[in-house]
């Protein structure tokens, strides 16, 4: 069997070393017992074969294995800033409901037959995508839906796969050379199959790039476009809005999931499900996991994200702004990774746009990072902030403040698990923090 990690190479395999491998990873392959190593170089103690390019060999080989099953399924991909993990979490669940069969690879990991696999990265490399690919295939599954991102674009990761379908969510910079940035996006529409569907956010700056002659192209969301939308209606419970001339009701709140609802309904309709059929199975949608999760809370209304960053909590502020009835009480968690600088910067849009903060900590940071953060911090302009380190009394102090029709916006960590703390991994989670205390 062709092997890539040499920890996992087993007597008779054959070692396939890719970029970034050295030769003490070689040797250890050779001890556990591979028989034949595949490299850009070097002659070993078992038969060596040298290819200049590992990564497009181990391409072609995987697409020559799997190619004839690969036509038993649809491969649908999802690039953009952000949205990709919502609007791919979205269409997998309304496809299942549809009864066509589905998986999908995002942030939050692997999805298949209602259990989550942690992954270890948004888009696996390409020889685990294949194992996905191919498990899929053995569950029986129609399509399958991979979140695509820039990262696994310039490391090769998705060289080879050919798309059925592909969609765009949308574009902004987050501080990267965006030319080179949209270019990694732009990869992925050149990888759609002949006349592959190209399902295409028109209301973005960017949709021109994405819009390749060879491709079929479908737009949505602006005035021009196939699939427009009108007559907003948000609130704490749910949203309204039609698209065309249909009336729609998710369960999900805030404007941006009006689009990230309207691009996995675009694709549905593109793949032929009847509005009628698409609209019995919205109804039976699913928060998703940490990605502006409500929890009801009497009057009030408590939100869980995993906003990270400046323009990401941004926007985050934005949405919550349009649908706020009062008040907005933000804590946020500051990661000991990030410079003064992001630090300021982050501290002076949450207390701009919030009517209260309290900054708290993603992870337990270390004294000195702590010292750092509380020093920045209290140099903002506004005041309307307390910095509490422990983010479970942060949580249970943002409770407290909640007055009538208030919201509770929680950003930082979304759906995370665990929590690190001087190097230990422990078991911590927003919403079991949340539920725990307003029960």
């Amino acid at each position: 069997m062709l092997r890539v990690n040499p920890k996992e190479v087993e007597n008779g395999d054959t070692f396939l070393a890719l970029p970034g491998i050295d030769d003490d990873q070689i040797k250890l392959a050779i001890e556990k017992g591979a028989t034949c190593i595949i490299s850009d170089h070097g002659d070993f103690s078992v038969k060596t074969i040298i290819e200049k390019d590992t990564r497009t060999y181990l391409s072609n080989y995987l697409k020559e294995l799997n190619i004839e099953k690969f036509d038993k399924i649809k491969i649908i991909g999802i690039v953009g800033t952000s949205g990709k993990t919502v609007t791919g979490e979205i269409l997998c669940q309304l496809l299942n409901n549809l009864n066509s069969k589905t998986s999908c690879i995002s942030t939050n990991g692997f999805y298949l037959n209602g259990e989550v696999e942690n992954t270890k990265e948004t888009t696996p490399d390409i020889y685990e995508l294949y194992e996905y690919i191919n498990k899929s295939i053995e569950n029986e599954c129609e399509n399958i839906i991979i979140e695509v991102s820039s990262e696994a674009v310039i490391k090769r990761y998705i060289e080879g796969l050919r798309f059925d379908i592909v969609i765009f969510t949308n574009l902004y910079a987050l501080n990267r050379d965006f030319e080179k940035y949209m270019n990694t996006k732009i990869e992925v529409f050149k990888m759609l199959k002949k006349n592959g569907l190209a399902i295409i956010n028109k209301q973005d700056d960017n949709y021109k790039y994405f819009t390749l002659p060879q491709n079929h192209n479908i737009f949505y969301a602006s005035e021009d476009s196939e699939y427009k939308i009108n007559n907003i209606y948000l609130s704490y419970e749910n949203t309204i809005f039609d698209i065309n001339e249909n009336r729609v009701n998710i369960p999900l709140i805030g404007m941006h999931n009006v689009y990230n609802y309207l691009a996995a309904y675009t694709t549905l309709r593109e793949m032929h499900f009847p509005y009628e059929a698409i609209m019995e199975v919205t109804n039976k949608l699913n928060q998703i996991e940490g990605r502006y999760q409500k929890i009801k809370y009497k009057d009030n209304l408590i939100v869980i994200d995993y906003a990270y960053n400046y323009e990401i909590i941004k926007n985050a502020l934005n949405i919550t702004k349009k649908i706020c009835l009062d008040k907005i009480v933000t804590i946020i968690g500051i990661d000991d990774d990030k410079d003064e600088v992001e630090i300021s910067k982050i501290g002076d849009i949450v207390t701009s746009l919030s009517n209260y903060v309290i900054f708290t900590t993603n992870n337990l940071i270390s004294e000195e990072t702590e010292s750092k953060v509380v020093s920045t911090i209290n140099n903002l302009e506004n005041n309307n902030y307390e910095i509490i380190a422990d983010r479970k009394y942060a949580i249970k102090k943002g409770i407290e403040l909640l007055k009538e029709k208030d919201i509770l916006l929680i950003l930082g960590r979304g759906g995370e698990k665990k929590q690190n703390i001087d190097g230990m991994e422990l078991v911590f989670n927003d919403y079991n923090e949340i539920i725990k205390n307003i029960k």
